[in-house]
């Protein structure tokens, strides 16, 4: 049979042109390309992409990493200032303190002292033990064993403490009073008086223990070897009751934290607490004085002798005998030697 026809020329043309174009793509790509069909040249993208990624791995594992920016500069602390206050008195007050504390976050904001932290709505104290007498009702204000106005585990002084009192509104007894009295005597003093509160003289004069019951605690501390230019003597409250009735609970509870920091700055060796509530303020005790005095006691790490007050001795003469043999015991601890009795 013979193929030469001109269809079978024509086709043998077309598949050489074919080949040609074929072979000048080939030359063209240098050999780079493959006609395949779709399911091998899927096959080829696959593996290309795997070996891809595998040089991209090993490539980050042979380049160093770059090293780690340095923090920026810390700012340099604050020292300490005198509207970071709050407490001190969390620690024994017979205990070394150091003289400055860690400044406060640099991002917390700090408001000025006296107008922003009144003490009286602000500082909480600790709960009183259970069924005591001057217990203070959820309405009032706590105390919590800090005073604002003093940096943390740094001791007070008198006249920081007596500032941050200021003008005092921190409870109703302000409206009647015509001084306030925050105490008086030797800053130094190892031995400190306190009473209930300031009476009618004291109320005019701004000093504490002025009137008759001050005659006679003067007579008493004359007759323990003492002056009272050699001890300190403040109250509970600073400010007289009406009438000279007892402070209420809210009362004691918005002034005792001064108490309370008067006796860190002071940090005396002995406290003599004049009456019931001295000495139920301070010892967290709901003993009657009657059974409470006489006998040692601690203060944080302070020694304490809960006796009488002495306008309760002015009504009660038969009692400054034993007044006066709780202050011998007082003496004693300062190696005094008992002369003559108030």
């Amino acid at each position: 049979m013979n193929d030469d026809t001109p269809d079978s020329a024509q086709e043998l043309a077309d598949v050489l042109q074919d080949v040609r174009r074929h072979l000048l793509w080939q030359e063209e790509t240098a050999g780079r390309a493959l006609l395949v069909d779709a399911k091998v040249a899927a096959e080829l993208q696959q593996q290309r992409a795997a070996a891809s990624s595998v040089r991209s791995m090993i490539a980050r594992a042979k380049t160093p990493e770059p090293a780690a920016a340095p923090p920026p500069p810390r700012p340099p602390a604050e020292s300490p200032s005198r509207d970071t206050l709050h407490a001190a008195m969390k620690q024994p007050l017979g205990a070394a303190r150091p003289l400055a504390a860690a400044a406060p976050p640099a991002a917390a904001p700090r408001a000025p002292m006296a107008a922003s932290r009144p003490l009286a709505s602000e500082a909480p104290r600790a709960a009183p033990a259970a069924g005591m007498l001057l217990e203070v009702p959820p309405s009032a204000p706590r105390y919590n064993g800090a005073l604002p106005g003093v940096v943390e585990g740094e001791r007070p002084t008198l006249d920081q403490i007596r500032r941050e009192l200021g003008d005092c509104r921190r409870c109703k007894l302000c409206t009647g009073r015509k001084n306030i009295v925050f105490g008086s005597g030797n800053p130094r003093a190892d031995l400190v008086f306190v009473g209930e509160g300031p009476g009618e003289n004291e109320d005019l004069q701004g000093v504490p223990f002025v009137g008759a019951a001050g005659d006679l605690l003067t007579k008493m501390i004359g007759a323990m070897g003492f002056t009272r230019n050699d001890v300190y003597i403040a109250n509970v409250v600073k400010c007289r009751p009406p009438g000279n009735r007892n402070p209420e609970p809210d009362e004691i509870a918005a002034c005792e934290p001064f108490l309370r920091s008067q006796l860190l700055a002071l940090q005396p060796k002995v406290i003599v607490a004049l009456g019931k509530f001295a000495a139920q303020t301070l010892l967290r005790d709901t003993t009657p004085i009657t059974r409470m005095r006489g006998k040692w006691r601690q203060y944080e790490g302070i020694q304490l002798m809960p006796t009488f007050h002495p306008a309760y001795l002015l009504r009660n003469s038969a009692e400054k005998r034993k007044a006066w043999e709780d202050l011998q015991q007082v003496m004693k601890l300062f190696g005094k030697h008992p002369g003559s009795s108030a």
